[in-house]
């Protein structure tokens, strides 16, 4: 089957199986490696993508449900003005990523950020366990994403009650 769709701005088709992995295809098809396809069960977070704008484990997403839809990687949101302000805050923090969850993190946060906007710590950690990390701590993780969420509301973070 012909599959098209937006993939980071750009309108794409192939022609791929109805039931190939959407992260096979990104990773395979298009080279793009920030997405790690390590568990092939959506436990390890580590291949997550925007779809629709909907933050989505994509080694679950099959072909035939990305026809019409717009993806976002990792590779489409390091240029936007969100991934600045999450980098910078993860840096201030410390936070040292390894590399393999780093894109899957930033995304997690900034997914969380769009969804609400004054977000709870246990928001907070909620989303970020979704990403299986071995190279930082949660609290590091929550210190960080409190930084990206005091830049964005241009003070003090006040946990939302």
């Amino acid at each position: 089957m012909i599959v098209e769709f937006i993939l980071n701005g750009e309108d794409v088709s192939l022609k791929a199986d109805p039931l190939e992995r959407l992260s096979d295809l990104l990773r395979d098809r298009f080279g793009l490696s920030s997405l790690m396809s390590d568990c092939l069960e959506g436990i390890c977070g580590k291949c997550v993508v925007f779809l629709n704008g909907r933050l989505v484990n994509s080694c679950l997403v099959p072909a035939f449900k990305v026809r019409g839809s717009e993806v976002i990687t990792y590779e489409g949101f390091k240029s936007t003005d969100a991934h600045e302000a999450v980098a910078r805050a993860f840096e201030e923090a410390g936070v040292e990523l390894c590399g393999f969850c780093d894109a899957a993190m930033f995304l997690a946060t900034a997914s969380l950020l769009e969804s609400n906007e004054r977000p709870t710590d246990e928001d907070i950690k909620e989303t970020m366990s979704s990403i299986y990390c071995r190279c930082t701590t949660p609290s590091i993780t929550l210190k960080a994403v409190r930084g990206v969420i005091e830049s964005k509301m241009g003070g003090k973070y006040d946990r939302a009650r």
